[in-house]
């Protein structure tokens, strides 16, 4: 197949062209309206089509014949566990799940908070919600309590399902306290609070809103799928937004299944049966679209892996799960592959394993350094792909489709636009610009299909954070450029989110916290280069006159500050005191600049600054500091 061909289509009939993917998926009703907008001329998909996630993920292929088929690999190395479901167990777990929420008054439209680690239980939660109707937000295992907090008084669930405990290297961490603590900080108060115990030992303490799993599993009646409209929310998921007041990215279901089905197919090359893994976590977007509802909607094997890829035992980690399961495709952040780079960097490990079967490792979650890319193709014969997307748009936006037709990747690109995405650079006054010059990356509309339908509860921010930038475009918030070919390079965001290890972290919520701190007067938190993590967090911070306090024990202080309220999460490790912050004559602190002159890039003094001789002082300090 043509990639310069099927691309055109989508671009030029995205109806006709979605319609025949549509076909693809089986309906409890086919759309019969393909493509329409709502009142704001925001594209919406198949809008009156009805149809169950849940039912295309498990139910259609034990009625196809393939029940007995490995639906899910568990594999543990932090609890030595290899465990494997076929769609049949799989179903068995869900449907009992839901007949249990279903007793416990969940129904169509209501919400549930999933916060679980890395385990069967996650996706059967999640699924099961699905199979009801009910809308799921799920979030990432181990969240400090304040941040969970947030997300249940703006989603406001009936139920949190969670499980006794994670595990971290060498360490258990106990969720059930961080759920209690969360909620007795929300406003709003769930009725029931669904714990899975893992018997490792972690402390369960007991409250009046508590219910076991596996009790409600085992009394409960299996529930049969609840056919929703293709615009029904499948799930809420917040990603950082530059206020600090996440943002809950809403899902469809219709749209979002068929574009999962097209990237499993066209985009990672899979076909059904084969194992394909995401070393992700359900917490990500990744988890969401290509641990649960991608890999299992087009019959593959996905891998559920409780580990780290190195230290779990070692940087080994990997290549074992590939050999002993038997992947196909894998998807990884860049992080990961450093991680592993760092601890064996002749790839002496990897001669080890038989890879042969091995097809295709895609990257992303941030930005991946050319020197990862070759380190893998080093010692790994097979195509390193990075590719781009966002939370918000659910699935690729560019990347080398390799189920289409297997393009040269360019170094530093993140590939072509997939299908379905007008992918153009544009200047400040939404001209686009020509082949190699720099500029915002925006989408024409419509988007395709899968991508977000809104913001919850926030209509308004929807509008002004990603559609009134420029009339008629999806606006990413990304800078890059396009080749004379059309391949796509991201240079970095431009705003105020850190991406650390693939989580992204509002530099705004830290600022806000550190603020608070009785000896800070004011900061500035930019996101610098880390050859492991991809950005890290660096604060500024001019302390009060009449601070007593030393530098170390402020620093000391601060971390243990951002640990506390947003998590481990951000590696919140470096501060340096400053005299001044650089800023515009109206007040607004240079991020970029700082973090450029951290980071030894290139960077331009603003006419608009209040005072270019900070600019100098500001050199002098990071000297010093480094």
């Amino acid at each position: 197949m043509n990639y310069s061909d099927f691309y055109t289509k989508s671009i030029e009939r995205p109806e006709v062209f979605w319609n025949e993917q549509a076909h693809g998926i089986d309906w409890f009703k086919h759309p019969s309206v393909i493509l329409s907008h709502n009142q704001f001329g925001y594209p919406q998909w198949f809008e009156d089509g009805e149809l169950n996630a849940c039912y295309l993920a498990i139910d259609k292929h034990i009625q196809d014949g393939h029940g007995d088929a490995v639906a899910i690999i568990y594999d543990s190395p932090v609890t030595q566990t290899v465990k494997k479901y076929t769609y049949r167990e799989v179903k068995t777990e869900v449907a009992k799940l839901a007949g249990g929420l279903q007793s416990l008054g969940l129904n169509k439209g209501d919400t549930a908070i999933v916060y679980m680690p890395m385990i069967p239980q996650a996706l059967f939660s999640m699924l099961a919600c699905a199979r009801l109707g009910v809308t799921h937000s799920v979030v990432f295992g181990g969240f400090a309590p304040n941040e969970l907090a947030i997300r249940i008084d703006d989603c406001q669930p009936k139920v949190i399902l969670t499980a006794s405990s994670g595990i971290e290297v060498n360490r258990l961490i106990a969720y059930k306290p961080l759920v209690d603590e969360a909620i007795e900080i929300a406003t709003h108060k769930p009725d029931r609070v669904i714990v899975f115990n893992r018997k490792l030992g972690a402390k369960i303490p007991a409250q009046h809103y508590d219910i076991d799993y596996g009790s409600l599993v085992y009394d409960a009646p299996e529930a049969e799928c609840v056919p929703v409209l293709s615009t029904h929310p499948l799930y809420v998921l917040y990603t950082s937004g530059t206020t600090g007041k996440p943002k809950g990215i809403v899902r469809d279901t219709g749209g979002y299944v068929t574009a999962l089905k097209f990237s499993m197919k066209y985009v990672y090359g899979m076909k059904p049966d084969e194992v394909f893994w995401a070393a992700s976590d359900v917490g990500w977007v990744v988890g969401h679209s290509y641990i649960t509802y991608g890999p299992l909607i087009n019959r593959n094997t996905t891998v559920v892996y409780e580990g780290k890829p190195v230290r779990t035992p070692d940087a080994s980690s990997f290549w074992r799960v590939i050999e002993e399961h038997k992947v196909r495709t894998m998807f990884v952040a860049p992080t990961a592959i450093r991680a592993i780079k760092q601890d064996d960097p002749e790839g002496l490990f990897i001669k080890q394993y038989d890879l042969s079967h091995f097809r295709a490792l895609f990257v992303a979650g941030e930005r991946c350094d050319i020197a990862t890319i070759n380190w893998v193709q080093q010692h790994i014969p097979i195509p390193a792909i990075d590719h781009f997307w966002q939370t918000e748009t659910g699935w690729p936006m560019a990347a080398v489709m390799v189920g289409v037709e297997q393009l040269p990747m360019v170094p530093g690109s993140v590939g072509r636009p997939v299908c379905g995405y007008n992918i153009q650079i544009l200047n400040e006054e939404g001209t686009e610009v020509k082949a190699g010059q720099e500029g915002y990356v925006a989408t024409r509309l419509p988007l395709p299909p899968g991508t977000l339908m809104d913001l919850w509860n926030d209509h308004d921010r929807f509008v002004d954070g990603y559609l009134s930038q420029y009339e008629g475009y999806y606006f990413t918030g990304d800078g890059g450029y396009k080749d004379e070919h059309g391949n796509v390079f991201i240079t970095g965001r431009v705003d105020d989110v850190i991406n650390v290890a693939g989580h992204r972290l509002s530099t705004a919520d830290m600022e806000e916290n550190i603020a608070s701190h009785e000896a800070v007067a004011e900061c500035a938190v930019v996101g610098i280069y880390d050859e492991l993590k991809g950005q890290v967090p660096l604060a500024l911070v001019v302390k009060k006159k009449n601070a007593d306090i030393e530098n170390f024990q402020l620093e000391h202080e601060l971390v243990q500050l951002i640990r506390e309220r947003i998590g481990a999460v951000t590696s919140f490790k470096k501060v340096i005191p400053v005299d001044r912050l650089p800023k515009t004559r109206s007040g607004k602190i240079l991020r970029k600049m700082i973090r450029n002159i951290y980071d030894g890039s290139d960077y331009q003094i603003p006419s608009t600054i209040e005072d270019a001789s900070v600019v100098d002082e500001l050199v002098a300090v990071f000297n010093d500091f480094k």
